[in-house]
């Protein structure tokens, strides 16, 4: 896909007119660790107090010169910050900007990913991937797939276009762009239904010839629904994004494996496939051969579900 189609791609889905009214997140339900409190909610960050997922509007902005958000009507708000601490998958407890562990390794929610990192920075990543099948069992999973960008070096907030299993939609597929977690705060733009065989384009991108970029776009759009989630001129809280995923699995409450999608026209094995991956330097310059390396992070983890991953013309990851 060439990078001006994509330019104009961006410009296209601010023009989409039309909201949905909020969702609320998965509840962590009694199968969460138990020092997670009771009403707490899933995101692909762990488990967090309902106050700290503040939801934005298509057209407002995380506004780092100012500190504020500012919204699509004119008006303007503080960036909020969380009270309550949040928890890993594991039940770590992490508060407001502090980090126990690195990112990904957030304790057997992130289970397979594919990465690649660079000395300087990325300016855009894209990815189209399909919606799979209703997963056949329904023991209150939930499930996310997406690319991202962090920084390797001092990790404060990840960027990510999220397709979601019962997560934003019980018992349903969703989309949803997200900013977390400055302040202990998740951000998270107007969630959009799904339905499986959509096909979802995700991306990120900058201003050209900035290493360090003060503000994103991020963009999930379901191309057969036309219906998109967006965070627009989203700040980086100062982060240079040199670390890059093309493709994550990451799940909550996992009972077996019939919880997962149904074989999704991979033969062999059940699998989600992240095609038409385009990664580009802080120059724009695409990158012909990214160095995607698969990291399998399942180990101990009950139930098994034949994890595994593949390059390098897709970054396909199975289970």
């Amino acid at each position: 896909m060439k990078n001006a189609l994509l330019k104009l791609i961006a410009t296209a889905t601010m023009l989409i007119a039309g909201l949905t009214a909020a969702q609320a997140q998965a509840p962590a339900g009694p199968n969460r660790p138990a020092a997670v409190p009771g009403g707490y909610v899933i995101t692909p960050f762990g488990y967090f107090h309902p106050s700290c997922v503040v939801q934005l509007a298509n057209g407002d902005e995380l506004r780092p010169d100012q500190n504020v958000i500012r919204h699509a009507n004119g008006t303007a708000a503080n960036m909020h910050v969380c009270a309550y601490p949040h928890y890993r998958a594991d039940g770590q407890r992490v508060i407001g900007d502090e980090r126990g562990v690195k990112d990904p390794n957030i304790s057997h929610s992130w289970i397979e990913y594919a990465s690649a990192t660079t000395t300087s920075s990325y300016g855009y990543l894209y990815a189209e991937w399909s919606v799979p099948p209703t997963p056949a069992s329904n023991d209150h999973q939930t499930l996310y797939y997406f690319p991202g960008l962090e920084d390797l070096n001092d990790v404060v907030t990840i960027i990510q276009p999220v397709l979601g299993w019962n997560a934003d939609f019980a018992s349903a597929w969703g989309i949803a762009s997200w900013n977390c977690c400055k302040s202990g705060t998740a951000y998270e733009g107007t969630p959009q239904h799904a339905s499986p065989g959509d096909t979802i384009l995700g991306y990120m991108f900058c201003s050209a010839g900035t290493t360090t970029c003060t503000s994103w776009d991020i963009v999930t759009w379901d191309l057969q629904n036309n219906k998109y989630s967006e965070l627009i001129n989203t700040s980086s809280f100062g982060q240079t994004f040199n670390w890059a995923f093309g493709g994550v699995l990451e799940v909550y409450n996992i009972v077996q494996c019939t919880d997962y999608p149904s074989n999704n026209g991979y033969a062999g094995s059940h699998a989600i496939s992240f095609n038409e991956i385009g990664l580009y330097n802080s120059n724009f310059v695409q990158i012909a051969n990214p160095s995607w390396s698969i990291s399998n992070i399942s180990g101990g983890l009950t139930p098994q579900c034949s994890y595994g991953g593949s390059l390098p013309q897709q970054v396909i990851l199975t289970y």
